[in-house]
């Protein structure tokens, strides 16, 4: 039930706000590479890695659709060269800055207690007597990937990667903090100790428990605009939800945070925290622009996939691991954004030695019209991902004009 002594957000402010702090709420421009670009991402918080490349992976997704000047070779600048950033864990695999990585030495602690138990039930073959070993490997003879370790080891079976036990070792290694990903050769990580990769400012400070627990959840709100304490535990999954849940109640006690109701895109009400300053400048919040941009089903903004339908009326779904029969859309569709709407779907991939990008497929939600001025908005957006994703030209299937199968956005 709504509470009428709470203030209420409505719907629009609340899909602004939002996306105003993911940088989706104001014009695209802008380098796209040393301190622009550095600044892109230390405002999201962090941008998750995936291998799927159908038209660009998506860490470069979710960089282009904020900064369509941005090159890929610009990230890998700041990650393997400047340190600026460093790969890691949040709810996934991530790049983050390095100026948080003092605040993941809590989660290395809680990793290497969970997962030694973890693990040794799991892979069984003996992984804790091969930690030793890679460490002077790699302290010995410089930078290893998990293909050059172990090779005469028999591989486990019925795992998920069918780790052998220096692999097991290896990740271990990494999850805890021994080691640190320098580099990526393809998209296979390479390893080193992490007193080489890290920088020795970032590496030595170690925060105490509660230190971390503060900036996590701080932090955490401070990019979503507005959440509940298990969405606020769920941003960096540093913390967990009974800690986010008493950092709410104490900052709500000491008048920093406000309680406040978010009316959801079907007319329901979501009793969420905000920080009182938030609050006070929702009418700041700028109009996002018209465009339309295409987003990565992993960018910032879609990562909640409750989330985004509450605020968007946006029902998706991955289908990769859908059998093709069963599929509503296909193997790896793009939602499509325009100013604060999601409108759509569309389903392209990228043929570079063709030079050619596919458009297979474009959906609009229920109640959106493929009016002239819309898809030349979108027209303009293939455009650009066609120039991000090397191809020349674009072609369109027979009949790629869809219905609508979902509600309005």
């Amino acid at each position: 039930m709504p509470d009428s002594t709470l203030p209420r957000v409505s719907n629009s402010k609340a899909r602004r706000l939002f996306l105003h702090k993911h940088g989706l709420c104001t014009h695209p421009k802008g380098s796209g590479k040393g301190e622009d670009l550095s600044d892109v991402i230390n405002q999201l918080g962090f941008i998750q890695v995936d291998s799927i490349n159908t038209v660009a992976r998506a860490h470069h997704m979710i960089l282009a659709a904020r900064r369509p000047a941005y090159k890929q070779k610009n990230l890998k600048r700041l990650l393997e060269r400047e340190r600026r950033l460093f790969e890691h864990w949040t709810h996934d695999a991530s790049i983050i800055p390095t100026s948080f990585f003092p605040h993941w030495q809590l989660r290395f602690q809680r990793d290497r207690e969970r997962l030694v138990n973890r693990w040794r039930d799991w892979h069984q073959n003996e992984f804790e007597e091969k930690l030793d070993d890679v460490l002077k490997r790699i302290s010995d003879n410089g930078p290893v990937t998990s293909a050059t370790v172990g090779e005469d080891e028999k591989r486990s079976s019925g795992g998920w990667w069918e780790w052998h036990p220096s692999k097991t070792a290896l990740e271990f290694l990494w999850r805890t903090g021994e080691l640190s990903v320098c580099r990526r050769n393809g998209f296979q990580k390479v390893y080193d100790l992490t007193e080489r990769v890290i920088p020795e400012a970032h590496r030595s400070h170690r925060p105490a428990p509660e230190e971390t627990i503060d900036w996590a959840a701080r932090s955490a709100l401070e990019r979503l605009g507005f959440a509940t304490s298990g969405e606020i535990a769920a941003f960096w999954d540093l913390i967990t939800p009974r800690e986010a849940k008493t950092w709410c109640q104490d900052a709500l006690h000491d008048g920093q945070l406000v309680e406040a109701e978010i009316v959801c895109d079907e007319g329901s009400f979501r009793r969420v925290f905000m920080f009182a300053d938030t609050l006070g400048d929702l009418d700041d919040t700028p109009d996002p622009p018209s465009r339309v941009r295409i987003l990565s089903p992993f960018d910032p903004a879609l990562r909640d996939r409750k989330r985004a339908e509450r605020l968007f009326g946006f029902s998706y779904r991955i289908e990769i691991f859908v059998p093709e029969p069963k599929r509503q859309y296909g193997y790896y569709v793009f939602p499509v954004m325009e100013g604060d709407r999601l409108v759509g779907r569309i389903d392209m991939k990228s043929f570079r030695d063709d030079g050619c990008l596919q458009v297979r497929a474009f959906w609009p939600e229920r109640g959106v019209r493929t009016s002239k001025g819309r898809l030349a908005r979108l027209e303009a957006e293939l455009n650009r991902m066609a120039r991000f994703s090397d191809c020349s030209k674009i072609s369109f299937d027979k009949d790629w004009l869809r219905q609508s199968t979902h509600s309005p956005a």
